[in-house]
C-alpha cells in the first residue's frame, strides 16, 4: 500500500475528488477558477456562521428566580 493509498484509506470517496481537480485544473477557465474560489470562501463562511450561533446560545446565561411583585 502506497503513502496516498493509506492517506484515503476509510474515505468515503477514496480520494477521488484531489484526482478529479487534477484531471481538470489545466482546462479550468478563470471564471470557473473563480467560482469555485467563491464557493470556498462561502462554505467556510457558513461553518463560522453556525459556530457563532452555537457560542452565542451558550453564552446567555438562564434567568435565576422570578420577579415577584410587592405591594
Amino acid at each position: 500500500m502506497n503513502e496516498q493509498q493509506k492517506a484515503h484509506e476509510g474515505c468515503f470517496c477514496c480520494g477521488a475528488g484531489p484526482r478529479v481537480s487534477n484531471m481538470f485544473r489545466n482546462c479550468w477557465s478563470e471564471a470557473t477558477k473563480d467560482h469555485f474560489h467563491t464557493s470556498r470562501v462561502e462554505f467556510w463562511k457558513g461553518l463560522r456562521s453556525l459556530i457563532d450561533e452555537h457560542i452565542e446560545r451558550m453564552s446567555h446565561s438562564p434567568k435565576k428566580g422570578s420577579t415577584v411583585p410587592v405591594e
